[in-house]
């Protein structure tokens, strides 16, 4: 049993010692009195993302509906460049991945997280000394961090964002276009269960990614040409689920479900943001033509303009036509009137996944 879980009732029974001048209650009410009610206080989450590109942490407490978000961190620290080329994470990368990773743990410590999975994916998946790497980071950052498969991946960034999917919807293509790999799931209609996970049909993980396609092909100087060089190449590697998948696109009510910082870039500057903000991004519905006109517009920006763009910023100038490149695939593969924008994902289908397991809505409610 943990602390959190620990009812009054555990508790041995002191008697209580009267006051000068107090009458001492009768023995039988002292003894039978019933304790008033306590709620057991409420575990403390922590769901942390290491990826190619970005580490990222959630610390939430279950709330009435789903979670409340207590703490956030999120810092580029492109874990897997170079990782391409050599087959190996370098030091610097390694060297900034832990440096995040000990705030992630100074701040877990802060918020008294009681429950936690962190999780590390392609970089660590592809690179030959990714468990290596695990284990540093569990002597200098105090972290056990779980080297997750391509499944596991796909099915937690589904859990997390599987709620903005139209309820009408027969079918939906989610995608969630990572640093190394994107993940892309053919998800059923809710008539096939309420569990996201038992409405797949289809997934795959793809070996290309913002990190990866950029050293390919180069990410400061993009024109028309080489972005659609950069389509095609992604359009092969997406070939073999879209055949797989190709009825998805004749379901009633069918649409993409895009989930990365790809697609929440492209609605923010749609939206001419001063600066991000997740409130007005997350489950913004975006029209074919509208994604279409950000494109161009990416494309036609030379580097210092995308640097300059408050919703791309200096770290993700030579990465945003890459994720593009792959949105542009799966739109072409998948062709929808609308895509949802999820900022949400692989962190929320965490917390969902640890509270569901710990019946954490049910004992709020006793």
């Amino acid at each position: 049993m943990t602390v959190e879980d620990r009812q009054d009732s555990d508790r041995p029974l002191v008697a209580a010692v009267p006051l000068p001048g107090e009458r001492p209650a009768p023995p039988d009410a002292a003894r039978f009195a019933p304790a008033p009610f306590q709620r057991p206080p409420p575990t403390t989450y922590a769901a942390l993302d290491l990826g190619t590109n970005n580490c990222r942490l959630l610390i939430a407490r279950p709330a009435q509906h789903g979670f409340r978000v207590v703490d956030a961190f999120s810092r580029i620290v492109r874990l897997g460049e170079g990782l391409t080329a050599s087959g190996r994470l370098c030091e610097d990368a390694m060297d900034r991945a832990v440096e995040a990773l000990k705030v992630c743990k100074s701040k877990m410590d802060h918020r008294g997280v009681t429950r936690a999975r962190l999780i590390t994916t392609e970089a660590c998946r592809a690179a030959t000394n990714g468990v290596e790497f695990v284990r540093r980071v569990g002597e200098e950052a105090r972290l056990n961090l779980e080297i997750v498969d391509q499944r596991t991946e796909a099915s937690l960034a589904v859990t997390g964002c599987a709620a903005l999917a139209a309820p009408e919807a027969g079918a939906v293509i989610v995608f969630d276009i990572g640093g190394g790999s994107t993940e892309i799931v053919w998800l059923g209609g809710r008539e096939a269960g309420r569990d996201p996970a038992q409405r797949i049909r289809e997934w795959a993980s793809l070996p290309i990614g913002v990190v990866s396609v950029a050293e390919r092909y180069g990410g400061v100087e993009v024109g028309r040409e080489k972005f659609e060089r950069m389509v095609d190449d992604c359009s092969e590697a997406l070939a073999p689920f879209a055949a797989k998948a190709a009825a998805a696109r004749n379901a009633p009510n069918f649409h993409l479900l895009g989930t990365s910082g790809t697609v929440t870039t492209v609605a923010g500057i749609h939206l001419r943001l001063p600066r991000y903000d997740r409130r007005q991004v997350d489950g913004l519905w975006m029209q074919d033509g509208d994604i279409c006109s950000v494109i161009d517009e990416l494309v036609a920006m030379d580097y210092a303009q995308r640097q300059a763009n408050a919703c791309i910023g200096r770290e993700r100038a030579d990465l945003v036509l890459a994720g593009c490149a792959i949105f542009e695939a799966i739109r072409r593969a998948f062709p929808s009137p609308k895509v949802r924008i999820a900022d949400r994902g692989l962190r929320e289908g965490i917390l969902l996944r640890m509270m569901h397991e710990d019946r954490a809505w049910w004992r709020r409610r006793q």
